[in-house]
């Protein structure tokens, strides 16, 4: 599915795309890495597309291959008339576990993509791993302007490149779905389904993620049978992006052994988990990632899942040749 370099340490840069259907709509699956026994699947919120695990995937390879999912309406995939509901959508995170036959993948959600986790955990028992990335809504911002304030606070704190990212997510969604899924976010209580989640879970948040409090984090760990919590010094709701090394180290090590926090406070320093991401590229590798987002762009534009792979191979290569540049 993957190519590697001849170094077998090199990262993987090659990414397969592919539809998977359940009735009248579809999840496009971007998967990189090298065929495992464990996946990594990777569900994003509101609004925004796989690009936002971009950083975050390649790092993810430890078990198994890292699937990015992209849901109705969201990275340029085609929408039903009528809104979907996180259930919806959580039968379509199910349906590409069942398709591509994994075998009690790790669950990574981000934001309203925690939803939809936090969903699935409930649902499948043997589901034994999951992590809550800037879990949402807390319960005492269920009000839509409280909800905006906060997050516009914790935007403040955002890198240039994830409020540009943002951006070209949201316009690729449009105004139109994303004001549609709203309501079905801000309805749903996760909470409800934080006591029947069987899974090891892992919430991780920003330390400036006026979104997801300290306070509701806390009290989100305490709700699930078996959780604990970690804090990423200096990031925003947006952490898995702007410390996606550090993240990763957090989500390998709790998989690893999920049931062993004290072993993992023990392994994972601050230092380490908090790592943030290069500020600048060089203008060879800046163009080569430009042109490969382009190109996706066009592939998205035509449905052309070829195309989208392409572009996003040729992205991933320049990320991976920045990170070999440090």
């Amino acid at each position: 599915m993957v190519e590697r370099g001849g170094d077998p340490s090199e990262p993987n840069t090659s990414i397969e795309v592919r539809r998977v259907e359940r009735g009248d709509v579809y999840a496009r699956v971007s998967t990189i890495g090298s065929p495992g026994g464990r996946a990594f699947v990777l569900v994003a919120g509101l609004g925004v597309a796989a690009t936002y695990f971009e950083r975050l995937a390649p790092n993810l390879n430890e078990f198994g291959p890292v699937h990015a999912l992209d849901l109705p309406g969201f990275g340029g995939v085609p929408h039903p008339p009528a809104a979907m509901s996180i259930e919806q959508y959580a039968d379509l995170v199910e349906a590409v576990i069942d398709e591509l036959d994994l075998d009690d993948p790790v669950l990574v959600g981000h934001s309203m993509g925690t939803q939809m986790v936090a969903e699935v955990a409930a649902r499948r028992p043997d589901i034994t791993t999951v992590v809550l990335i800037s879990p949402v809504v807390d319960p005492s911002a269920r009000r839509l302007p409280m909800l905006a304030f906060r997050f516009l606070h914790a935007a403040w704190h955002e890198p240039f490149k994830v409020k540009l990212l943002a951006v070209g997510s949201y316009l690729t969604c449009g105004p139109k779905w994303f004001l549609r899924v709203l309501p079905a976010m801000m309805r749903f209580r996760i909470e409800d389904r934080f006591p029947r989640i069987r899974a090891a879970t892992l919430i991780v948040r920003g330390e400036h993620d006026a979104v997801v409090s300290e306070a509701f984090a806390e009290w989100a760990a305490t709700r699930i049978p078996f959780a604990s919590t970690w804090e990423i010094g200096g990031a925003a709701h947006s952490v898995m992006h702007q410390h996606a090394e550090g993240v990763a180290r957090l989500c390998v090590e709790f998989a690893r052994a999920p049931r062993d926090t004290d072993g993992l406070l023990n392994r994972m320093s601050h230092e380490a988990a908090e790592t943030p991401e290069p500020t600048h590229a060089s203008p060879a590798l800046a163009l080569k990632a430009l042109g490969g987002r382009l190109r996706e762009f066009v592939g998205v534009v035509r449905r052309d899942d070829r195309l989208i792979a392409e572009g996003k191979s040729e992205h991933a290569e320049a990320m991976a040749e920045e990170q070999g540049e440090r």
